[in-house]
């Protein structure tokens, strides 16, 4: 690409979106009210966390970098990110994209693939968010069950293999439920 296409580098500014503004205003009564209608459990320390970090997230008070172009001398400050994927959208969504990438060109061979999704109810999340061993007892099943079917259906059809499976626990929907 020419680097007259190049669009100039922009801070994303997270701290001007919606959801930084609502949750860095409403974190800690959000996770007062979960307490309180868990019997005082204690919140997850993973989700805890997450927040934390996309709340530092592409602020320049929480570290950065000074660029400068070598031709124009012009500087740029460019924020330290959270590298997390668990809730932070930009970063997120950088290392999803990331991971797909090296699963295409790097690992999967040229094979048909289908997508599965397990969706529970939320009390169920609320517990396996408290227990990875009760997580992984529960994906087990869901993927025994699949690869079964798999085998079973290839079987009738002459075909004797066994399934490939990548795994990838989502801990919050696309309304950060």
């Amino acid at each position: 690409m020419l680097a007259e296409q190049l669009k100039p580098y922009e801070r994303h500014s997270p701290e001007k979106t919606i959801l930084y503004q609502v949750i860095q205003e409403n974190f800690d009564s959000f996770v007062r009210e979960a307490q309180r209608k868990t019997d005082n459990l204690p919140f997850p320390m993973h989700v805890y966390q997450e927040v934390e970090e996309y709340l530092k997230c592409g602020i320049l008070a929480y570290g950065f970098t000074r660029i400068s172009c070598e031709s124009c001398r012009k500087e740029k400050l460019v924020a330290y990110s959270c590298k997390r994927r668990g809730f932070c959208p930009s970063c997120g969504g950088r290392r999803m994209n990331e991971v797909a990438h090296h699963l295409v060109d790097s690992v999967l061979p040229h094979v048909p693939v289908r997508q599965w999704v397990l969706s529970l109810p939320f009390s169920v999340r609320y517990l396996l968010s408290y227990n990875p061993a009760l997580v992984t007892k529960v994906l087990s099943v869901f993927l025994r069950v699949i690869s079964n079917w798999y085998e079973k259906s290839a079987r009738k059809n002459g075909v004797i293999g066994k399934t490939g499976i990548i795994t990838f626990v989502q801990r919050s929907g696309s309304a950060a439920n």
